[in-house]
């Protein structure tokens, strides 16, 4: 049942995605991280911008990131597409400090797993106030590039940080990027979007969450 009283007592590391998860994208981010990608994909590949957004959406579906087809693809060195999306205006981003109780409040080890780059995940934990809550980001790069849903990315934040996946939960609201979670042993919750590409159910997951705030408040958690 949604966001009915979670038992996470065995949980000491928990496991955030970033966009869309600790806060919700609006759709002048959308449309500026749209404008973006299409803008350095056209002067990238000396394109019009229709072709360019063909190129976008098809590397996207293939590959699972359109960084990721850019790269294999085309040999793009991925700091010059990190410098240009570091453009993005995340000034719209406000304190969230409800939510930055709720995760001071849960023991153990806080990460946080997301396709974007580290520069960015920065600057968002700091417009939301989060940062001094996470012990670490593991972004694009840490996982050589390779994306959720691919396993390996999961395996590699799980060795690097000493991370047991039994013990470990994963918040995501893309379903899809749950399911390796799930299958490496870590309890998965769904934070249920009306994004189209966030999936169309849950899947396996563990929890359903509408209230992602609600639900870690009312989750029930080790104390020792």
């Amino acid at each position: 049942m949604p966001n009915s009283a979670a038992d996470l007592r065995h949980v000491d590391t928990w496991i955030f995605d970033l966009d869309n998860t600790l806060y919700r994208s609006s759709e002048a981010m959308l449309a500026q991280t749209d404008e973006l990608m299409g803008s350095f994909i056209a002067r990238f590949l000396n394109v019009d911008r229709a072709e360019a957004r063909r190129v976008q959406k098809a590397y996207f579906r293939e590959h699972g990131l359109t960084l990721r087809g850019l790269m294999v693809e085309h040999g793009l060195d991925p700091e010059d597409y990190m410098r240009h999306l570091s453009r993005l205006d995340v000034s719209e981003i406000e304190p969230d400090q409800e939510l930055g109780a709720a995760i001071a409040r849960l023991p153990g080890r806080k990460f946080v797993h997301t396709n974007a780059f580290s520069l960015h995940a920065g600057r968002v934990l700091k417009r939301l106030g989060l940062t001094a809550h996470f012990d670490a980001v593991f972004d694009i790069g840490d996982a050589d590039y390779v994306p959720k849903p691919a396993i390996a990315p999961y395996r590699r934040l799980c060795e690097r940080h000493g991370v047991d996946p039994r013990r470990a939960v994963m918040i995501e609201d893309i379903a899809r990027n749950l399911e390796p979670a799930s299958r490496l042993g870590m309890t998965t919750a769904w934070l249920r979007t009306r994004a189209s590409w966030a999936g169309d159910g849950p899947g396996d997951a563990d929890h359903v969450v509408d209230d992602l705030k609600g639900w870690l408040n009312s989750a029930r958690l080790r104390t020792s």
